[in-house]
C-alpha cells in the first residue's frame, strides 16, 4: 500500500550497513501499517545517513522527504526544557527555588514545588484530568485554573510520576518570567540561533510547508487523527512542528555553547534525579537516561500525539543520533530508532532495562511450565 519515497542521502557510510537499515525499515513500515516515516543518523553534527519513506499525506499521495513536518509529541518537553536552563543561566530562575517566588496564584499544596521538580517529573503533578476534552478550546489562562484544581498525587520529590501538566506549567512559568508565550521564546532564544528554520508551534490555520498528516490505526483500517483544538495544540508539553533537517540544527546546538554556555547546565540537564529518600530515577530534564551495552551515556524520549509517533536517541560518548519521525500513533519509533542504532554499530545497542530483563525472564518461565506440561 505505502511505496517508500525516492529520496535518500547517505555518504561516509558503510554501503552494506545503508541496505539493511533500508531492508530493516520498509519490513517494519509494512508490518506496522505506517503510512510515512523520516529517519537521520547524525555523527559529530552531521547527517551521515537520512531519508523518508511512504507517504506524508495518503490521499493526495505526497512523499516523506527530510523536510517534511512532523508533530513532535513529547519530544516538545526537551526544549520546554532547554529554555528554562536558558534562563537559569541568565539568573532569572533558579531550579531550586519554590517555584511560589515566580507565580503568586500556586495552589497551597504546590507550596515545596520547585522548577526542578518540575522538569523532573517529581512535583506531584498529574496527566491530564479525567474528563479533559482536546477538542474544547482552552487558552493557557484557563488552562492554568483547570491545573490548579487537580490535586497533587505525591509529596514533591517523593517519586517520579509522567506529568504533562508539569510540563504545561513551565510553559507558563516562562511566559510569567519574561513577557513571551513560550513558542515565541523557542522561536527568538533557541529556533533562531540554531537556524532551526522550520521548527514552530502547531498550528491547523497557518499555511505549513511539507507538513504531514497525522493517522490513526481503528479495526486494523488507517484513518485520519481526531481534531484538537488550537489551544490545546499551543502548550510546553509537545506542542511542535519539526523536520529532520530541524533537528541536526538541533544537535548542533546541542553539542555547542551557542544556547547554552555552560557544560554544568548540559550535566543536569542529563542527570539523574534524586527523590527525597535518596534514591534516583533515571530521568533528567525531558530526557530519559539510559546507556548503551558497552558502558556509553544515552539520553532519549519519545513522543506520541494527534497520530505521530517520534524519538530521538543520543548517546553522548560519540555524539550519535538516531532521529525518527512516523504519522500513524501505533507506530513503534523507539524500537526502530533502537534496532537502526544498533545496526549502525553493535556496541551502541541499548543495555536492556531491568524491567525488561525481569519481563524476558518471566517469559523464559512461562516457556518452561508449558514445556513442562
Amino acid at each position: 500500500m505505502y511505496t517508500p519515497s525516492s529520496y535518500q542521502y547517505a555518504s561516509n557510510y558503510n554501503t552494506n550497513s545503508y541496505h539493511h537499515i533500508d531492508e530493516y525499515i520498509r519490513t517494519e513500515m509494512k508490518k506496522q501499517k505506517i503510512p510515512g516515516l523520516s529517519i537521520a543518523i547524525i555523527k559529530n553534527n552531521q547527517m551521515i545517513f537520512g531519508q523518508g519513506y511512504g507517504y506524508s499525506n495518503i490521499e493526495h499521495q505526497v512523499p516523506v522527504k527530510l523536510e517534511t513536518m512532523f508533530q513532535s509529541g513529547s519530544i516538545g518537553k526537551q526544549f520546554t526544557a532547554l529554555a528554562i536552563m536558558i534562563l537559569v543561566e541568565r539568573g532569572e530562575l533558579d531550579l531550586d527555588t519554590r517555584i511560589k517566588e515566580y507565580m503568586d496564584d500556586i495552589p497551597k499544596s504546590w507550596k515545596n514545588v520547585t522548577v526542578r521538580h518540575l522538569l523532573t517529573h517529581t512535583a506531584g503533578t498529574t496527566d491530564y484530568p479525567s474528563g479533559f476534552s482536546t477538542q474544547e478550546d482552552i487558552d493557557e489562562d484557563g488552562m492554568w485554573k483547570l491545573i490548579k484544581k487537580v490535586s497533587l498525587d505525591f509529596k514533591p520529590g517523593e517519586q517520579h510520576s509522567y506529568s504533562n501538566l508539569g510540563y504545561i506549567t513551565l510553559g507558563i512559568l516562562i511566559h510569567r518570567i519574561t513577557g513571551d508565550f513560550y513558542g515565541d521564546f523557542l522561536k527568538k532564544n533557541i529556533f533562531e540561533p540554531l537556524g532551526m528554520n522550520t521548527a514552530r508551534i502547531i498550528s491547523e490555520s497557518d499555511i505549513v510547508l511539507n507538513r504531514a498528516s497525522g493517522y490513526e490505526l481503528v479495526d486494523n483500517k488507517v484513518k485520519n487523527q481526531e481534531w484538537v483544538s488550537p489551544g490545546v495544540n499551543s502548550f510546553a508539553d509537545g506542542a511542535l512542528y519539526v523536520s529532520v533537517y530541524d533537528m541536526i540544527k538541533y544537535e548542533t546546538g546541542l553539542n555547542s555553547n551557542v544556547i547554552l554556555k555552560k557544560q554544568n547546565s548540559f550535566d543536569q540537564m542529563w542527570s539523574a534525579v534524586k527523590l527525597n529518600d535518596d534514591t534516583t530515577y533515571p530521568y533528567g530534564f525531558g530526557w530519559c537516561l539510559e546507556e548503551t551495552v558497552s558502558g556509553m551515556r544515552v539520553v532519549s524520549h519519545g513522543g506520541t500525539w494527534q497520530g505521530f509517533q517520534s524519538y530521538i536517541i543520543r548517546v553522548l560518548n560519540v555524539k550519535v543520533t538516531i532521529v525518527v519521525f512516523a504519522n500513524i500513533d501505533v507506530a513503534d519509533v523507539g524500537e526502530i530508532a533502537s534496532h537502526v542504532l544498533e545496526m549502525y554499530d553493535s556496541q551502541l545497542a541499548i543495555k536492556p532495562s531491568e524491567d525488561e530483563n525481569e519481563d524476558d525472564d518471566e517469559e523464559e518461565e512461562e516457556e518452561d511450565d508449558e514445556g513442562d506440561e
